[in-house]
């Protein structure tokens, strides 16, 4: 026997909606749409909730599944399930109200723009080259799992369109028939507004990569023709260009300071962030590895991974940093990462660019290399929150946990939603700081619900928003800190 939850709303009796508790017996391979089918038939419980295809085709069975958009007929049911209607009015229980989506898609002429003399002319002459680029973001079967996913559209108090708004707009304006400024539109939309967190392709349920395919796209058009990127996005460039980091220091890097050349096949790519920003860091990972009888070389010569460049558009420098880093780290059999942006960049973006390194995350790296014995009892509770470039851009959520759970004396605590955006990625710290907040503070309200002395992760980036977050509400005695941290606590 399982247990569902599953929110409740009838209109003529219920103020807002609740959630009731349904105990069925699971069968092999059971969906959502089974599971509700069976609390209908056992407990003659009426809820009401809408299926067409049951093949994953229609989009009309759109729920939420433990606050992630799914499809009903598709997912799996799990014991202690929670399932809830897509973030739209409620009609009732599972049944929603998508007017609203539906007006803005008709005000914003999401057809296509094309007067029949055009068309006459293009129908016949479209070859495969010119669709390419649409095939990527035209097959949504709009279930709207993304925009009720979105961490922008729900939480921040900034408007955005949202992925289902901005793939669909990709999808004309790479269509050589479409006559509309859809550019114009994005950026009306709020196309700087995206974290690049990747939630939507992780809900979707036909694998629209709508960051990647949709928004980086059209934020490159937009730095093309002069209409992007935002102001502060800017200086990402000018800093590589002038020092080959996209932030700025008063601290020595740690590159410099570094030893080089020890004859290890093992190699730290340091980042922007650890070299410039955090360099106590970088040297807190030389002195675990060698804790665990492990040496790394900390190669000069290397330069930032491009991971804001190619958030932000501005991609024309990307292939020469590309090319610097590839040549460092050449004859290296292993290069580690400790910045989970760098990280998926270099194992997702550079292929594209021509260069294979067998990059690590330190977690993935070190979780089966630690020398347990060697830890000494930490006094502390902590929770782990996971960056996106590492749970979604790597597919890692188990590693680090594997680590906090070794170290003696820790008490570990799971957040609601460990894996929801903290909102720094995607130019939006820098860009929009208000964004970046509103997202943070909804991340530290969970942090604080656990009764944790601290939170751990693998990134810098996420390290100062959320410590900016846990500020914000007051709870300052919370502490974020990187997973080396934590760590260093251990062997100290």
């Amino acid at each position: 026997m399982i247990k569902v939850y599953v929110s409740r709303f009838n209109p003529e009796t219920d103020t807002e909606p609740h959630m009731e508790c349904y105990e069925i017996e699971q069968t092999p391979h059971m969906k959502v749409l089974d599971a509700l089918q069976a609390i209908n038939d056992k407990y003659d419980a009426d809820i009401s909730f809408r299926s067409s295809c049951r093949a994953g085709q229609c989009g009309s069975c759109g729920i939420l599944f433990k606050g992630n958009g799914a499809l009903a007929c598709q997912k799996e049911i799990k014991d202690g399930a929670i399932i809830e209607p897509l973030r739209f009015p409620v009609i009732k229980d599972l049944i929603v109200d998508k007017s609203s989506i539906e007006a803005k898609v008709k005000d914003l002429e999401l057809s296509l723009q094309c007067d029949h003399t055009c068309s006459d002319e293009l129908d016949t002459s479209i070859t495969k080259e010119d669709t390419k680029d649409t095939k990527k973001v035209r097959s949504c079967i709009e279930c709207y799992s993304c925009y009720s996913t979105c961490p922008v559209v729900n939480i921040a108090t900034e408007e955005f369109g949202g992925p289902y708004l901005m793939r669909y707009m990709r999808k004309f304006e790479t269509d050589p028939r479409d006559n509309y400024d859809r550019l114009k539109e994005a950026l009306d939309e709020g196309l700087y507004k995206c974290t690049s967190c990747g939630k939507c392709l992780s809900v979707c349920p036909k694998n629209i990569n709508t960051f990647g395919d949709a928004i980086e796209k059209m934020r490159a058009i937009a730095v093309a023709n002069g209409s992007g990127p935002l102001p502060e996005h800017v200086a990402f460039k000018e800093n590589i260009l002038k020092t080959g980091r996209s932030v700025k220091t008063s601290k020595t890097p740690f590159v410099e300071e570094a030893e080089n050349n020890t004859g290890s096949k093992i190699a730290f790519f340091t980042g922007c962030m650890v070299d410039y920003k955090f360099p106590e860091l970088g040297h807190k990972l030389v002195k675990i590895l060698k804790e665990n009888g492990i040496d790394v070389d900390v190669p000069e010569g290397q330069v930032c991974c491009g991971s804001p460049l190619l958030r932000t558009g501005q991609t024309d420098i990307v292939q020469e940093l590309v090319d610097k880093n590839k040549e460092v780290f050449k004859d290296y059999d292993t290069v580690i990462t400790i910045c989970s942006g760098c990280g998926a960049t270099l194992k997702n973006n550079h292929p594209e660019f021509g260069s294979k390194l067998n990059v690590m995350d330190i977690s993935e790296f070190l979780v089966d290399k630690l020398d347990t014995d060697k830890l000494k009892e930490v006094d502390i509770k902590v929770t782990y929150h996971d960056p996106c470039h590492l749970g979604r851009g790597q597919g890692i959520k188990d590693a680090p946990r594997d680590i906090i759970e070794k170290i003696p004396g820790v008490e570990f605590e799971e957040m609601l939603y460990p894996c929801q955006c903290c909102g720094a990625g995607g130019g939006i710290k820098s860009g929009k700081p208000e964004i970046a907040l509103d997202l943070s503070k909804s991340k530290a309200e969970m942090i604080k619900d656990t009764e944790s002395d601290a939170v751990i992760t693998i990134c810098p980036f996420c390290q100062l928003n959320i410590q900016d977050g846990l500020n914000a509400i007051g709870c300052e005695d919370i502490k974020c800190m990187h997973l080396l941290e934590l760590l260093d606590k251990a062997y100290e």
